[in-house]
């Protein structure tokens, strides 16, 4: 069966939440947004190309950082509205220099770090 990118659920404003995840390591890496056009473009590509919200245009991860999330594989969660990359990711994932955007946890009501942003 060939995939469709506009068989997925989308919200109103087009969008569907894009989870990275390390292939080796398993590590949720970040999440940022796509729509359907940035969806055919990771899959032609390779390269995982998202939505920027703010700018209103597609970037590819890594562009401009050099922090390169190459495909994988790409699933589709059992109602269709939501998206897992599972990426080789080069350096940080998150542009604050951290391995992965989930650094902060909540614990016993206190916020705590759980990494340091990378030597790079």
């Amino acid at each position: 069966m060939s995939f469709d990118p506009n068989s997925l659920i989308y919200n109103d404003a087009g969008l569907i939440p894009c989870i990275a995840q390390d292939v080796d390591s398993g590590e949720m890496l970040m999440m940022a947004w796509m729509n359907s056009e940035s969806v055919t473009r990771t899959l032609d590509s390779a390269k995982v190309t998202y939505w920027s919200r703010s700018r209103q245009s597609f970037w590819v991860k890594g562009e401009s950082s050099g922090h390169v999330q190459e495909l994988v594989d790409l699933r589709v969660d059992c109602d269709r509205d939501c998206l897992l990359a599972v990426v080789r990711q080069t350096g940080p994932a998150c542009h604050t220099n951290r391995r992965s955007c989930f650094y902060t946890s909540v614990r016993d009501g206190e916020e705590v770090e759980l990494m340091e942003p990378m030597d790079l």
